[in-house]
């Protein structure tokens, strides 16, 4: 297996596109990985995506944008995960190039999620929870983070305002990018006052519903240094999956197949949680924060709220997230998160993430959560130097 390099990332804003269609953000990202790689062709483009065909009346992502890109009979896929539809894909173009079937590979996130009425949207984001025994019986993706979220507290002792680090900490690091969607602070008193969506579930704890593209170029790492001034290699790659219903799960507050993936990740990488430099984690609900952290190693179970109250997770702390603001103050267009956690990780590597820059920032890890936590994709990244 050859090791793999990004040689080129692209992004869009994140914000209600309503002028601008699913095919004109896939380009715009596309576009501009492209041309940060400084090439004009690919072997494949892999597409992730995961409700085109229900909002956009859109599917067959592969071909349509290989068509736009004037890439026309290169081999071309759309590929679905939920929420983890990008770096599913990402996973895809990795081991394409890996294998050696393919020398450079485009891979996209992109999600058009407000073309239709939040009713809709809800429903089609549903789709990725169990539809026989979950679904059918009303629940939500908002309502089943509520129902882990109240356990975690009734398990550990947590109060909601405890969680309120994760918010605040995601919006200070979102008004330095340019392309999230909130450019605003939130205090914790505002985030103690904020309207309940599903108790104990507050507005100020879910990730908006948004549109936005991302996009990178692999190449081999061979040659890597050959097409890129900074390329920026994969080291570590997992993917594992859960019970997709939570109450299928021996223990819903486990988050187990993100210890898998992450387990997988640190093997391939030969890493332990202490050699990671930031984590871009998939804060959609500020629940998902604190199970994450616990899965990953970084905290012990019931503890990954101590991490925010300490200040462990902002920029000057020991482990910092959501460096370019998260999926809470970015946003969360659910196809491309992914993407855009692995574009943000390759900026902060190369040391172009501005205000947020991190010093010394040597080993990114992503982890891309889809539907409720049934399968979870880790990703570390690594300058190349």
């Amino acid at each position: 297996m050859r090791e793999v390099a990004i040689i080129g990332i692209g992004q869009t804003p994140v914000q209600e596109h309503w002028p601008i269609s699913i095919r004109h953000l896939a380009l715009e990202a596309s576009l501009n990985a492209l041309h940060d790689a400084n090439i004009e062709k690919v072997d494949a483009v892999y597409v992730g995506n995961m409700m085109s065909g229900e909002i956009t009346g859109q599917e067959h992502l592969g071909a349509l944008l290989t068509d736009s890109l004037g890439q026309t009979g290169a081999e071309a896929l759309k590929v679905e995960a939920a929420c983890a539809s990008g770096s599913a894909a990402f996973r895809v173009g990795m081991m394409a190039v890996a294998s050696g079937m393919n020398d450079l590979v485009l891979v996209t996130g992109v999600e058009k999620m407000t073309d239709t009425s939040g009713r809709e949207t809800t429903a089609a984001l549903a789709m990725a929870a169990d539809a026989e025994y979950e679904v059918a019986q009303g629940v939500s993706f908002v309502s089943l983070n509520a129902l882990l979220m109240r356990r975690y507290m009734y398990e550990y002792g947590w109060e909601r305002k405890d969680f309120a680090n994760f918010v605040v900490t995601a919006h200070a690091n979102g008004m330095n990018n340019p392309n999230a969607m909130f450019h605003m602070k939130v205090t914790p008193e505002q985030y103690a006052r904020c309207a309940t969506i599903a108790d104990p579930v507050g507005l100020l704890d879910a990730s908006p519903v948004c549109d936005g593209a991302a996009a990178v170029i692999l190449a081999p790492a061979e040659y890597a240094r050959t097409l890129s001034p900074a390329p920026i290699r994969v080291r570590g790659s997992g993917i594992a999956t859960a019970p997709i219903a939570v109450h299928d799960r021996k223990d819903p507050l486990a988050l187990e197949a993100a210890r898998l993936s992450v387990k997988r990740a640190y093997d391939m990488a030969k890493v332990k949680p202490q050699d990671i430099s930031f984590f871009e984690l998939h804060d959609a609900f500020t629940i998902m924060s604190a199970l994450s952290l616990e899965a990953s190693g970084f905290a012990e179970r019931g503890q990954g709220v101590r991490l925010a109250l300490d200040g462990e997770i902002t920029l000057q702390g020991r482990l910092p997230i959501a460096t370019m603001g998260g999926l809470k103050s970015r946003g969360h267009p659910v196809g491309a998160t992914g993407m855009y956690q692995i574009v943000e990780t390759v900026l902060q590597l190369r040391g172009l993430a501005g205000k947020n820059q991190l010093p010394n920032a040597r080993l990114g890890m992503t982890q891309n959560i889809g539907g409720s936590g049934a399968t979870i994709i880790t990703t570390i990244l690594e300058a190349m130097g």
